[in-house]
């Protein structure tokens, strides 16, 4: 891994064992919860795998947050003003899934999130992700076909999807370009 790497991946690491830490939960516990192996809860803990979605999104589901809030956590310090220079960027290695956080840390229940998923990439999250959030996704560029349980939607640049409950989903770059959208977020 590259030095930003495992300073992105220590840094989530850290994250996670202060939230397992604040619920006085033991790596079993938090294995129990999230379905995730006490070995690679312990390797994500110690900064030593820079851990996919699909993982991140399972361990942010025990705790109850989004993963959004997870990364976020991680992050950012706080403060009114976030730079685009100063924005968490994380990228999944296994799908090549960048995930740039463009809201600053506050009491607000919105988040913005851009995402770039590469040409022909998916990536899947499962219904408990979206259990805490509401969003909206808007296209703007390449072409997105997002599954969202049964519901196959093929989203073109400009348009914008309301999701509806919870289910299990599958964003897909259909290409030839990446696909690039906007991601808002409201936790309750």
């Amino acid at each position: 891994m590259t030095d930003i790497a495992n300073d992105v991946s220590a840094t989530i690491g850290k994250r996670i064992h202060a939230e397992r830490t604040l619920r006085n939960w033991s790596l079993a516990e938090l294995a129990d919860r999230s379905g995730v192996s006490k070995a690679m809860l312990s390797t994500i803990e110690r900064g030593m795998t820079s851990p996919t979605a699909a993982l991140l999104v399972r361990i942010a589901a025990a705790f109850g947050m989004t993963l959004s809030t997870l990364i976020a956590r991680a992050e950012q310090q706080g403060g009114g003003l976030l730079r685009e220079s100063e924005q968490p960027v994380w990228r999944d290695p296994g799908t090549g899934y960048v995930r740039r956080h463009l809201s600053p840390v506050s009491d607000m229940p919105l988040e913005l999130i851009r995402v770039q998923l590469p040409a022909g990439a998916k990536v899947s999250f499962p219904a408990a992700s979206y259990a805490f959030i509401k969003q909206q996704m808007w296209l703007i560029s390449g072409r997105l076909e997002f599954t969202e349980g049964d519901v196959v939607h093929s989203l073109e640049p400009g348009d914008c999807l309301a999701l509806g409950a919870p289910s299990d989903c599958t964003f897909h770059a259909v290409g030839p370009q990446p696909a690039d959208y906007l991601v808002a977020l409201v936790r309750g």
